[in-house]
């Protein structure tokens, strides 16, 4: 690859030292970054890709620690219900999942999310029918499709109705079944090269979902395999009582006491933590993906996300699955995280610039990839978003981070994965955003008929 010059733009580098440039420029070779300086920079003789950025704020590419591509296919249902509520009405729905319908929602929502800044993605896919084919293998290709790095979470459920479980029985697989699975997709599809653009982890649903067995036995084969654990967790006031009355714990208790704490597990939401649990939360090193729209939509109430910065746990962002989050989109997050801190803390409970290192470092340090990506430096890839803020939406806000986070999305000018280009001027350069939507309605309209 020639090398790229992205000159003359706005830096915000989100290294440690929170290096920022007013005018800047950034050089990448061979898909990683080799210089980041003030001023312009110097144009080589020899070949180059030459980037205009004036007007333009240049932020490492965002990342999204949560999310359930497959619901792309079944956005808009159960408008107005609690989590559980939701639940039991989609779960019926997914019930009709096949490996096709996965590969167009996931496409759809990659797509989406590679479009409003995202580079890396993280998946976490729990609902395998019996009849639905190789799935798994359908979202790993999704990823390839459109181009972003992938971290693919093969979920388990094994705890249906008659059980004590929200799934139906026939939707939840067999203990040892679910185990040999998940050992199986990190096998054939989990990749260990520091670019790597697809990883694999390994995800139990949830704690009223899963059996006990189900979850020690994940995180035993998790670290036997050197990946990292995900599930969701103190999402819901109904979880915790469900918990409190079946264990005698707090849900933060009980998965300490399955081995689920840890600087290589990271958990979904963590609304419903007491001040302990965040003490334990941050101790253990254990990452929280904060989805906040969703949270909003399902009315689940608003995680403690200064308190658990404060207590040193890794906090990232999460679009979260499209059945409670429609909008799909990511950089709308920064700004909803911002949002509901200050509804929770008051105005000095995030800044713009903790709500970008949410965006970018926080949910680098929850996948493990900090020393690849999330920031802006010499070595590290060359996964970045450059954003237009020379036009009416942005017009007149001196500082382009607060452009950014308080402002209307804006257009992405560039994205680029590794130094090469997924999204141009607003586009997907890397599939036909046409076929995408075709693809989906199809998808969507199959999956609806089984109900």
């Amino acid at each position: 690859m020639t090398p790229t010059i992205l000159d003359g733009v706005a830096v915000a580098a989100v290294d440690a030292a929170g290096t920022e440039h007013a005018v800047g420029h950034v050089v990448i070779e061979d898909g990683r970054i080799t210089t980041v300086g003030p001023g312009q920079a110097p144009r080589p003789t020899g070949p180059h890709t030459w980037v205009d950025g004036s007007g333009c704020l240049v932020t490492p590419g965002l990342v999204n620690t949560h999310h359930h591509l497959y619901q792309w296919a079944t956005r808009g249902l159960a408008q107005d219900a609690t989590l559980f509520e939701w639940l039991t009405t989609l779960y019926p729905v997914w019930r009709g999942l096949d490996a096709g319908i996965t590969h167009a929602a996931a496409s759809a929502g990659l797509a989406k999310l590679a479009t409003t800044g995202c580079t890396t993605a993280a998946d976490h896919h729990y609902v395998f029918p019996r009849e639905g084919g190789d799935q798994f293998a359908a979202l790993v290709e999704a990823g390839r499709r459109v181009g972003v790095r992938l971290h693919a979470v093969r979920g388990s459920m094994d705890r249906g109705r008659s059980h004590g479980g929200l799934p139906p029985d026939n939707l939840v697989e067999d203990t040892e079944a679910a185990l040999i699975a998940t050992e199986q997709a990190v096998n054939d599809h989990h990749d260990t090269s520091p670019d790597a653009l697809v990883r694999v982890a390994v995800g139990p649903c949830s704690p009223f979902s899963v059996s006990a067995e189900l979850m020690v036995g994940a995180a035993e084969l998790a670290r036997a395999k050197g990946v990292r654990l995900h599930t969701h967790l103190a999402e819901t006031v109904d979880e915790e009582e469900q918990c409190l009355a079946e264990y005698g714990c707090t849900p933060t208790e009980y998965a300490e006491r399955l081995g689920w704490l840890g600087d290589d597990v990271w958990l979904a939401h963590t609304v419903h933590l007491s001040p302990e649990a965040v003490k334990r939360v941050g101790a253990t090193g254990t990452g929280s993906a904060h989805c906040p729209t969703s949270n909003g939509r399902l009315g689940t109430g608003i995680a403690p996300v200064r308190d658990l910065l404060d207590a040193g746990a890794p906090v990232g962002l999460g679009v979260d699955g499209a059945a409670s989050n429609e909008a799909g989109g990511l950089v709308e997050e920064l700004h909803q995280a911002l949002l509901q801190a200050r509804q929770r803390g008051g105005p000095r409970a995030l800044t713009a610039r903790e709500a970008l290192w949410l965006g970018t470092m926080g949910g680098a340090r929850c996948l493990g990839r900090e020393a690849e990506i999330g920031s802006i430096e010499p070595g590290k890839l060359a996964d970045l978003a450059v954003w237009r803020l020379d036009g009416l939406d942005h017009a007149g806000i001196e500082d382009p981070v607060a452009a950014l986070v308080l402002g209307p999305r804006p257009r992405l000018k560039l994205l680029l994965v590794g130094g090469r280009t997924v999204v141009e001027d607003g586009e997907l350069r890397t599939a036909s955003e046409t076929d995408l939507a075709r693809d989906l309605r199809a998808a969507a309209e199959r999956l609806k008929g089984t109900r």
